[in-house]
């Protein structure tokens, strides 16, 4: 699968979050400690936005519920959502965050 250009690493602050449109998804991007990691921006639950919630560590909170996922591999910490979020692929390309999808 192509790899699309997102975002470039200098505006994705430490232990901070972005969304993104990659070929008509919504996509949040965290980066935990310098790494990045790619999953959509929507919770499971009632799809409010993941990036407005809050991230500690690898966990993101969203804000409507209360739901907990595992920015690492878009499992379910704490409910009520009961469906992982889906994660993608990350790669840095000459200072650049490329998602594929």
């Amino acid at each position: 699968m192509p790899q699309q250009l997102a975002a470039e690493i200098g505006t994705i602050a430490t232990n901070a979050m972005v969304a993104v449109d990659v070929e008509g998804r919504r996509i949040a991007v965290a980066n935990v400690d310098g790494m990045m990691f790619a999953f959509d921006d929507a919770c499971t639950h009632r799809h409010c936005s993941l990036v407005k919630g809050r991230l500690s560590g690898t966990t993101v909170t969203c804000q409507c519920h209360g739901s907990q996922f595992d920015v690492t591999t878009g499992k379910v910490l704490r409910g009520p959502a009961a469906q992982p979020v889906h994660t993608y692929p990350v790669t840095l390309h000459d200072g650049r965050v490329q998602i594929e999808v």
